[in-house]
């Protein structure tokens, strides 16, 4: 993974005061207490698993703020079921916060699987729902199998074309394993995100040439020129069809915004979200489940290593250990982001809890 800024560019605070300074944040923007708690544990669990420069973390509270501000997105907003099925649901999310929506509606596939061994929850009219992971990891957490995905806005574009219509899609998928963390697969279907391009040009470094295209359809180092052009799908025209079919389970399916038409302006998003929960005792007994996958996972990390010094990982492996070093020495933020959020605490008349974890 990329180098963060020196450590003089580099302020870490701790997770609980990132936490408290969250939950205080959402509140005075209009969320109840359930939703403020929701939306800082994904905001703090998405800075403690990523790079800073993925923008997913506290880089995203100054726009958190613009749009619960201006009524792009509704604190306390009235969520209601549209319909509902033995094994399906619709959530209407009413223009709230995304991180709720998805989180009751992997709550609810949760429920239904249980009873009918799998269920899939959608989510319309909703927003930014942070990282899919996170919501996949609520179902392994309770011995399911658990996805998650969600359109998103025109960042990609088709293959052989370089006009953005589809977004970067992110998935999540997370599987139990006793006695084990849960094996997460989070990724979107870009090979990049504009946040990386703009971390990169800021740190004065180029990035790779299979990452973005010039608003030319030309390739580039250059992350500026990055940053203006369309995202390359994972897989190249793979990543593409995936991202088509996923806002076909999203926002066409949902009846949510789609393609272009998603993240419209700063009052308009209607995002759609889709859960999905697998009873594994649907289909076998744990025990010989858990067993399988162990095999399978034996064979996986017992694979040679190009590099002795980098050992086979399973999916989410690298996100729990910069957990647990980001639970010991810190949070990562730039200087920079923390002086704004220093003065953002101040425009909504917020304390400023962000703790350093050298104080």
């Amino acid at each position: 993974m990329y180098e963060l800024s020196s450590a003089l560019d580099t302020v870490r605070v701790t997770e609980a005061s990132s936490r408290a300074f969250l939950e205080t944040f959402f509140a005075a923007l209009g969320a109840n207490d359930d939703e403020a708690r929701i939306n800082a544990d994904g905001i703090v669990t998405a800075a403690m698993w990523w790079h800073p420069g993925q923008g997913q973390g506290l880089e995203k509270l100054p726009r958190y703020a613009r749009r619960l501000q201006t009524g792009g997105i509704v604190g306390d907003a009235p969520m209601s079921w549209v319909k509902e099925r033995a094994s399906t649901a619709l959530l209407d999310a009413a223009g709230g916060l995304g991180y709720v929506s998805a989180h009751r509606a992997m709550a609810k596939a949760i429920e239904k699987a249980k009873s009918s061994g799998i269920a899939m929850v959608a989510v319309q009219h909703s927003n930014h729902f942070g990282i899919a992971g996170y919501h996949a990891k609520h179902a392994a957490n309770e011995g399911l199998i658990g996805i998650a995905m969600t359109n998103a806005g025109a960042e990609i574009a088709p293959w052989g074309a370089s006009k953005p219509v589809l977004g970067t899609n992110p998935w999540g998928l997370a599987v139990p394993r006793p006695a084990h963390a849960p094996i997460v697969l989070d990724m979107a279907l870009s090979q990049s995100g504009k946040g990386m391009m703009r971390w990169f040009r800021r740190e004065g470094l180029k990035i790779p040439d299979t990452w973005a295209l010039t608003p030319d359809g030309c390739r580039t180092t250059d992350p500026a020129e990055a940053d203006q052009g369309p995202l390359l799908p994972i897989g190249d025209y793979k990543g593409y069809g995936l991202s088509l079919i996923t806002d076909v389970l999203t926002g066409v399916l949902s009846g949510s915004l789609f393609g272009m038409d998603v993240f419209q302006d700063d009052q308009n998003f209607d995002v759609s979200h889709t859960m999905i929960a697998i009873n594994i005792e649907a289909f076998m007994d744990r025990p010989t489940f858990d067993e399988r996958l162990e095999r399978l996972i034996a064979q996986v990390i017992s694979a040679p290593p190009i590099d002795a010094q980098q050992p086979v990982q399973l999916p989410g492996e690298a996100e729990q250990k910069r957990a647990a070093e980001r639970l010991r020495e810190g949070i990562p933020l730039h200087r920079d982001l923390f002086d704004d959020l220093k003065k953002l605490a101040r425009e909504i008349d917020v304390p400023f809890l962000l703790e350093s974890s050298n104080s």
